[in-house]
């Protein structure tokens, strides 16, 4: 049903004759699904979006899964089992970390593997700061210290270590949250900072591992906006056009082209890429 309800959405949006379109009935399914996304109350865009795609997963492996049993092909079938984990979302926005572990008491070195599909991001400065500056905040090296320690198989005992991570898998899509809403003084605030992204020709070679052979340059194809505070919001969304290669606003009912200076949003909340 989730398949089949996002299908007719992208048909409307992209051979339909309307200005907008209204994603009411895919919502609807959704809801089935997410309860708690069925009620007309402030969400989280990047917890929508995990569940979307986590929801999209499961459906698309469902339909191959019945297509290859109606085909009762025994090459069909081996394909499914062989793939029975993946989909074309796990094909467009899965990547993968290896978090590598090092104890400081003996030196040993251990990694642990890690699947993601959004990457969120602490931002570094309350004014203004880069996305670099906000991938160099995840990716540099963290010490686990006092209740925090790892339990060293070769020492036998909780120990103090050093932790890095690094992408082993790019993928196709890779889609960036920006941490605006923090913890500060006991109270969780909203994070107004200009991060500055850039448009063509993110670099994301620094923190992909050497045993990684995706390529590593990226360029922006969509911005979501949040407006507003924590107990009220608006969003918004920038998208570039796949075949025209202009940026497009949409703002509920409202989708007008704009220039590609006008991107560059201090309310950009997610980042794809």
């Amino acid at each position: 049903e989730s398949a089949i309800a996002f299908a007719c959405l992208m048909s409307d949006m992209w051979l339909g004759e309307f200005d907008y379109v209204s994603p009411e009935a895919f919502h609807s399914v959704f809801g089935k699904q997410y309860p708690a996304f069925s009620r007309r109350t402030q969400h989280d865009a990047q917890e929508f979006l995990i569940c979307v795609l986590d929801d999209l997963h499961e459906a698309f492996k469902e339909v191959r899964a019945q297509l290859c049993q109606e085909r009762q092909s025994p090459a069909a079938e081996a394909s499914t089992r062989s793939s029975s984990g993946t989909s074309i979302i796990t094909h467009l926005f899965e990547g993968q970390l290896s978090y590598g572990i090092r104890c400081l008491t003996c030196k040993a070195f251990s990694d642990r593997p890690e699947s993601f599909t959004v990457l969120s991001l602490p931002i570094p400065s309350t004014r203004v700061c880069s996305l670099q500056d906000c991938l160099e905040c995840f990716f540099q090296p963290d010490t686990l210290t006092q209740n925090n320690q790892i339990h060293c198989y070769w020492c036998g005992s909780n120990q103090d270590a050093i932790v890095t991570a690094s992408i082993t898998k790019a993928p196709q899509i890779i889609i960036f949250h920006l941490k605006r809403f923090a913890w500060q003084d006991k109270h969780r605030r909203k994070l107004s900072t200009t991060v500055c992204y850039p448009f063509s020709d993110l670099d994301l070679s620094p923190y992909i591992s050497t045993s990684c052979c995706n390529n590593t340059e990226y360029s922006l194809c969509a911005v979501v906006n949040h407006a507003g505070d924590l107990d009220y919001g608006h969003y918004t969304a920038f998208c570039k056009h796949s075949v025209t290669k202009r940026w497009y606003s949409f703002d509920d009912a409202q989708v007008t082209k704009i220039p590609d200076s006008a991107v560059q949003a201090d309310t950009a909340y997610l980042l794809f890429y």
